[in-house]
């Protein structure tokens, strides 16, 4: 059964930084989607970056140059390390995966930027 479990949230000064990790299990074949979504009350969850199985990368306006997208593949691992973080980085982070057509969904870590 697939299952994308994250870890890493928590709480960061403004200007600091954090990684966050996401295990994926259950994927029999190579995936070749990976990426990170957030999402604060009442707004849309939005893309944050993906990364493809051949390592190439996307990221929202609002985080490039700040956050680095990558991924093990051997481990079915990806992670965002992000830096110089912001107030408004604030959010629920979701790790995501998209395999054989179909969306995947982690439950989500909370990352609060506040001094």
């Amino acid at each position: 059964q697939a299952q994308l479990v994250e870890s890493g949230g928590g709480l960061v000064q403004p200007g600091g930084s954090l990684r966050l990790s996401c295990a994926a299990s259950g994927f029999i074949l190579s995936i070749p989607l990976m990426g990170w979504y957030r999402q604060t009350p009442g707004k849309q969850r939005e893309l944050v970056a993906t990364i493809t199985n051949h390592d190439t990368t996307d990221y929202a306006d609002s985080v490039k140059g700040r956050f680095t997208i990558s991924r093990d593949n051997a481990k079915n691992m990806v992670y965002l390390q992000m830096n110089t973080l912001k107030p408004e980085d604030t959010a629920v982070y979701y790790c995501y995966v998209r395999y054989t057509a179909m969306d995947y969904w982690g439950k989500g870590t909370l990352v609060t930027v506040s001094s």
